[in-house]
């Protein structure tokens, strides 16, 4: 099991975790207040989901992070901890359209008297500190990312061939695989909040918004693996699926704003849409990437990819990291230089 073993590791996770624990203690006051202070018996679930819907993204987000700067940590990947800083920023812009979705919540449920305008008060300075220590988490993080930069160069260098054209290819299929990553969040965050707004489970669009869950999940499994084994067809397959999840998102976007069920969505629709923006974007950087991925299968990158046993633990560090195979495999153990 990987554990930090320089200053600048652990003050990467030690930001993550206590910026984790302090917005999500923030949100779950919030959760806290308005649950506490909402009428039971109100007829407006719509508009009451909204604070379940924040802390429920938030909870996944957060925890999903975590695991992203063990993962990044562990592996060395510097473009995945670069990444994560952005990753931050984005948590950061979602947190400033919910100050303003969850105030017109509130002025709206005051209106039929299902809460108190208090409500607002008392959630307002916390509502406001949580972009803040976003603000503060992705600028320590950004400064920790630079010096990690730095203290990871060198495992680049040594594990890397000395071929240019090589180097970028493998790039490309970091940078790739990070997507991957990253599209896992957004494309089930997307899912879930449409999951806790749908009111009515009888719905087939409720049924369906469930499916799109292990689907998705199915969809970026098999992008990696058929990645990893240069597999062409499989490869076809997945960016054709890219298109459909593209044009599935650009149609629930479009749905919040035409059709019978606006009103439905009304509520988180400024979350909704940003975060379907989002999704949309990575969606097609995540395409050409997938591209370019496909276009280099065949011209020798496999081997520095390709799974194999690792011997030590400080080789297991290095494992996604490409070897220098200038002068032929990677031997199966570790040499000394």
């Amino acid at each position: 099991m990987y554990v930090p073993t320089s200053a600048w590791t652990w003050a990467f996770v030690a930001v993550a975790f206590i910026q984790a624990a302090v917005v999500l203690g923030f949100e779950a006051y919030v959760f806290a207040v308005f649950q506490g202070e909402l009428r039971p018996d109100g007829d407006h679930q719509q508009y009451e989901r909204t604070i379940p819907t924040f802390l429920t993204l938030y909870i996944f987000g957060f925890i999903y992070q975590l695991f992203l700067v063990y993962d990044a940590l562990r592996l060395k990947n510097t473009i995945q901890i670069i990444g994560l800083c952005m990753y931050n920023m984005l948590l950061l812009i979602y947190a400033a359209v919910q100050m303003d979705q969850i105030r017109s919540a509130v002025l709206f449920l005051n209106l039929f008297g299902d809460i108190s305008l208090d409500v607002w008060a008392k959630t307002r300075p916390f509502l406001v500190a949580i972009p803040c220590v976003l603000a503060l988490g992705t600028t320590l993080m950004s400064i920790v990312a630079w010096k990690l930069y730095d203290e990871f160069a060198w495992t680049i260098y040594k594990h890397i061939s000395a071929d240019l054209r090589m180097k970028r290819r493998y790039l490309t299929f970091q940078i790739y695989i990070t997507l991957l990553k990253f599209d896992f969040f957004f494309f089930l965050g997307f899912t879930i909040q449409f999951v806790v707004i749908v009111v009515n489970t009888k719905d087939p669009e409720f049924g369906l918004t469930i499916a799109a869950i292990p689907i998705s999940v199915a969809i970026l499994i098999m992008a990696a693996v058929w990645t990893r084994r240069e597999s062409r067809a499989g490869m076809t397959i997945i960016i054709f699926l890219y298109f459909a999840a593209m044009a599935y998102f650009l149609f629930k976007l479009v749905r919040m704003y035409h059709g019978p069920k606006v009103a439905q969505f009304l509520p988180v629709r400024r979350n909704l849409t940003t975060f379907a923006v989002i999704t949309v974007i990575l969606i097609v950087l995540t395409i050409v990437n997938a591209i370019m991925c496909t276009l280099n299968f065949n011209k020798g990158l496999k081997p520095h990819i390709a799974t194999r046993k690792l011997e030590s633990d400080d080789e297991k560090a290095y494992m996604t990291e490409m070897p220098n195979l200038a002068h032929g495999p990677a031997p199966s153990r570790m040499t000394i230089d």
